[in-house]
């Protein structure tokens, strides 16, 4: 029997072992997924959490207060990124415009210890900042905030991502009226758009906890999904209303009183 007969059975046995070690590695250099620690919203990501990837997120409209509902998701998911492992690691944030509040942050559980700020002068210099605090692979999380991203940008931050087990978090903003950040394509592993929505009522205005219309508009490997969810504690944790606001009726409901 000729040598390369005894061989290809063996080399289509060793090609199935390597198969099969990487479907089983998760991405991000063996790191698991973080979770949201909500059923109804683990449940529809695929691999039950965020991967250490890129994720994008944008306020569903340009106004003021949808603007710091994104921001605001996005502190929330960094300071869930910085408390893995029992260790509170340190979150970069590359800024082109000083309009963030620290104690808004704060409340979303990213407190100023574990903030570092690089002030940049426009898009193209918040991603090249992006990327390397990725790259770096020390910090818990490097966040980014960019009108335009194309998708050669997209897709480097998302392999730095990967090869370094660091996620990056990229705010989508809204440089004009009606121009949709998210409408042009990118690599990332998620993609959010956050609204604010009607608080519960109570007896006392101003007491309630916040509420966000939370849309994940696209992921790779599952189908969208939307819910209502009250606003991140001190502790970076999301919480599902008293009632079942992840179901789409709910959800629509929501939003045509908020209209």
């Amino acid at each position: 029997m000729p040598p390369s007969s005894l061989m290809d059975p063996r080399l289509a046995a060793l090609r199935e072992e390597i198969c099969a070690i990487e479907r089983s590695a998760p991405a991000g250099g063996g790191r698991s997924v973080l979770p949201f620690g909500i059923e109804a919203v683990d449940a529809r990501l695929a691999g039950g959490g965020l991967m250490p990837a890129l994720h994008e997120a944008a306020a569903a409209s340009p106004g003021p207060g949808d603007d710091a509902a994104a921001t605001l998701f996005l502190a929330g998911l960094a300071a869930r990124f910085s408390r893995r492992e029992g260790k509170l690691g340190q979150v970069l944030w590359a800024i082109a415009r000083r309009d963030l509040f620290a104690p808004g942050l704060a409340q979303a559980g990213l407190t100023p210890d574990r903030l570092l700020y690089a002030e940049c002068r426009g898009d193209a210099e918040v991603l090249a900042v992006v990327e390397e605090g990725v790259r770096h692979g020390a910090l818990a999380a490097v966040i980014g905030e960019a009108g335009r991203a194309d998708m050669a940008a997209t897709r480097r931050l998302q392999l730095a991502a990967e090869e370094s087990g660091t996620p990056a978090l990229l705010l989508r903003r809204w440089r004009k009226a009606g121009a949709d950040p998210l409408a042009a394509p990118s690599a990332a592993m998620t993609r959010w758009r956050i609204a604010c929505a009607p608080s519960a009522s109570l007896p006392h205005e101003g007491i309630g906890r916040a509420r966000w219309h939370v849309e994940l508009a696209r992921q790779r490997g599952g189908p969208p999904h939307e819910w209502i969810l009250e606003t991140p504690d001190a502790e970076a944790r999301l919480a599902l209303p008293a009632r079942s606001g992840d179901r789409k009726d709910q959800a629509a409901g929501m939003d045509r009183k908020a209209a």
